[in-house]
C-alpha cells in the first residue's frame, strides 16, 4: 500500500515538471527573465565613421578620454546630443572639479624648494580657457560637425576676441599652485600670432602672472605632441623641475618631460593625441 501511495507521488510530481516545461515553451515561464538593463541598439553608421549604440554614448566616451580610442575624427552623430548635454550640464564641471581637487592635494604635499625653478605647465585651449561658445555652435554642435574647411579660420577669429571665458577649475588649481610657489608656464599648441589676445584674455579671467607664455611659431612644422615635448626639454635644460602639468587632450601630457605628476580634463569634443 505504502509503494503504491509513493509510486502515485511520484508520478504526479513527474507531471508537473511536464507541465511546468511545457508552459514555459509556450512563452509563459513560471519564473520571468530578469529585464534587461540599458538592451543596445546598435545604429548605422555615423558621420564619424563610428557605429555606436544609442544607449551606449557613456562607454564611446570612456574610451575617447582614457585613449583606448584614437585618431577619431569628429564626435559620433547619434552622439551629439548626449555630448551637448554632458558638457553644457552639471557633470562637466563636476569631472573638471574632481580631477583638480586631486591635483590641488598633490600641490599641497610638494616640498617646494624657494630657490623660483619649481613650474606647473598648463595648457590653454579647454584647460585655462573653455573653448565652449565655439563648439556650441550649430555648425559646430559639440565636436560633431567637423568637416567645415572655414571652422579653423572661425576659430582662430574666436581666439582673437580675446573673450574666452575662464574654466574655473583650472583657475582654482592655478591660484594653489601660485600660493605654494611653484610658476606658471602656459604651453599651447596655437599659433604664436595669436599672442598678444591670448595675454589680454588670460590676465583678464584671472591668470595674473606667469613665468612665460610659450605659442608654436608658424614656422615649426612638428605635431603638438612634439612641440610641447620639444619645449618641456628645453626648460628642463634651463634648470626648471615641472611639478606638474595639466591639459585636455593627450597630445598636452605625453611624450618627454611631462613632469612630476599629469592630470587629464576630460574632453569628449575633439582628438589631439600627436
Amino acid at each position: 500500500m505504502e509503494l503504491q501511495k509513493m509510486a502515485v507521488a511520484l508520478v504526479a510530481c513527474l507531471c508537473l515538471l511536464v507541465f511546468g516545461a511545457t508552459t514555459s515553451q509556450a512563452g509563459h515561464p513560471a519564473h520571468p527573465d530578469p529585464k534587461l538593463i540599458n538592451p543596445l541598439r546598435i545604429m548605422p553608421e555615423a558621420s564619424s565613421g563610428d557605429s555606436v549604440s544609442v544607449n551606449n554614448c557613456l562607454s564611446w566616451r570612456l574610451t575617447v578620454e582614457t585613449n583606448n580610442k584614437r585618431n577619431w575624427n569628429g564626435v559620433p552623430e547619434i552622439c551629439g546630443n548626449y555630448v551637448a548635454h554632458y558638457m553644457t550640464g552639471k557633470q562637466y564641471g563636476y569631472d573638471c572639479d574632481a580631477v583638480v581637487d586631486i591635483a590641488i592635494e598633490y600641490v599641497k604635499s610638494l616640498p617646494i624648494p624657494r630657490d623660483g625653478r619649481s613650474i606647473w605647465i598648463f595648457d590653454i585651449d579647454d584647460t585655462a580657457l573653455s573653448n565652449l561658445p565655439f563648439f556650441s555652435r550649430p555648425d559646430v554642435f559639440f565636436g560633431v560637425k567637423t568637416d567645415n574647411a572655414e571652422l579653423e579660420a572661425e576659430f582662430y577669429e574666436f581666439i582673437l576676441t580675446a573673450e574666452v571665458p575662464v574654466l574655473e577649475a583650472t583657475l582654482r588649481l592655478y591660484q594653489a599652485v601660485v600660493e605654494a610657489g611653484i610658476k606658471a608656464i602656459f604651453l599651447t599648441g596655437s599659433s604664436e600670432r595669436s599672442a598678444d589676445a591670448r595675454d589680454k584674455n588670460l590676465k583678464a579671467v584671472g591668470y595674473h602672472t606667469w613665468e612665460k607664455l610659450i605659442l608654436k611659431p608658424d614656422s615649426v612644422n612638428t605635431t603638438v605632441q612634439v612641440f610641447k615635448s620639444q619645449v618641456r626639454n628645453r626648460l628642463v635644460v634651463q634648470g626648471y623641475r615641472i611639478e606638474g602639468n595639466i591639459g585636455d587632450q593627450w597630445a598636452d601630457i605625453v611624450g618627454s618631460n611631462v613632469g612630476r605628476r599629469t592630470f587629464k580634463l576630460p574632453n569628449p569634443m575633439y582628438y589631439g593625441y600627436y
